[in-house]
């Protein structure tokens, strides 16, 4: 009731006041409008915005916070190119009023556009936005259900060469050790990460840069895409909470540990929602350290004969007519689901133009931002 009490705040003062305003400014606005600038209201990007500081001589900079609301409305619209949005603000009025510009003169070029979307990627501008209004709206709530997966985002880049290529691996002798000789296995990233590791360290670890990944997709088919790929934890309602971007190849189980340990900062859940991919030990022991109780669909290529098990299981549970609670519970996993179409084809997850970990990851992350302001406002709808 504290979330639904707080938005429902927000929502009346924008009904109330800032659309009112705005149409007397700029006359009647139609929804995409609105959505643009109640997202405008509910993330406030002027109080994160960095001033580009004083200049001597040349040409003043132009205005960092428009700019950072023009690419705000260009996720919201779902434009592909910045091209694209600079011709949607030379012939929308209102949204170059809303975004900050009075003339279509004052519109900046589109290599000033990129030279300020490199800053924002290089300050981790929408990201920084992210997690003040995930702080501000959950950071005392109690969330029931987070649900936790990866996608793919596809890049017009090449994949970046494999580290080290051509060098002779140190090879070990065949067969038994001799008496008294220690052979030290190095540990898996799963095991790093559940030592000490700080969330730094743990993020650090992660590859990021653009290669091949592949997945078995819904029909049991192998498909394989270039670029990287997106985990996200989602809270109850489609709110995403936390999310990195690492290499297309890194495996969802890579990531569960950091996801788990970002969200547990940023709010407090019962319940971790997880698909056979996180079907691992240490990640279901990670999970009850932090107080959660993990359901993690069971991979059945653990071990030989699982399958056949699972399906007797499942026809005998039809049988007597007996659901199981964590069953019920996962199906709350669609959220997740829910949340990356949202982001691909209403969000610009699918209009990645941009090269290198860091700007894709602020691209995807100005969508993400918009979505959470859509679905915080979904809530009281």
């Amino acid at each position: 009731m504290q979330l639904r009490g707080t938005i429902s705040g927000w929502w009346s003062g924008i009904q109330c006041l800032l659309f009112p305003l705005l149409e007397e400014e700029l006359g009647s606005l139609t929804q995409k409008h609105q959505h643009i600038a109640a997202t405008l209201e509910c993330i406030r990007l002027e109080d994160f915005v960095e001033s580009p500081g004083r200049w001597d001589s040349g040409r003043p900079p132009e205005d960092r916070c428009a700019i950072a609301r023009a690419f705000v409305a260009k996720a919201v619209c779902d434009l592909p190119t910045t091209r694209a949005l600079i011709d949607r603000l030379e012939s929308d009025i209102k949204l170059r009023r809303i975004c900050g510009w009075e003339r279509k003169s004052d519109l900046p070029s589109e290599s000033t556009f990129s030279r300020a979307f490199a800053e924002f990627a290089d300050q981790d501008l929408p990201a920084i936005v992210h997690a003040a209004l995930i702080e501000k709206t959950h950071s005392e709530q109690l969330v029931g259900h987070i649900s936790r997966d990866g996608a793919e985002i596809e890049a017009r880049e090449k994949p970046a060469k494999k580290k080290n290529k051509g060098e002779q691996k140190t090879k070990r002798k065949r067969g038994r050790p001799k008496k008294g000789e220690e052979r030290q296995k190095e540990p898996t990233r799963l095991e790093r990460q559940s030592t000490n590791m700080s969330l730094g360290g743990m993020l650090n670890d992660l590859p990021k840069d653009c290669d091949v990944g592949t997945k078995r997709n819904s029909k049991g088919h192998q498909e394989s895409w270039i670029g990287y790929k997106l985990h996200v934890d989602v809270a109850d309602g489609g709110i995403p909470i936390s999310c990195v971007l690492t290499s297309a190849s890194t495996h969802d189980s890579q990531v569960a540990i950091p996801l788990a340990t970002m969200t547990a900062q940023r709010t407090t859940n019962l319940y971790d929602l997880m698909d056979s991919a996180y079907d691992a030990p240490l990640i279901r022991q990670h999970s009850e350290n932090l107080g959660h109780v993990p359901i993690i669909d069971i991979n059945p290529r653990r071990s030989k004969g699982l399958k056949e098990e699972l399906a007797a299981e499942r026809h005998r549970a039809k049988l007597l007519g007996i659901e199981y609670p964590e069953r019920v519970r996962y199906r709350e996993r669609t959220t997740v689901e829910r949340f990356f179409g949202r982001l691909k084809d209403e969000f610009g997850g699918r209009h990645v133009r941009v090269r290198g970990h860091t700007k894709v990851a602020c691209h995807l992350m100005f969508g993400v931002v918009a979505v959470a302001a859509d679905q915080l406002f979904r809530l009281i709808a």
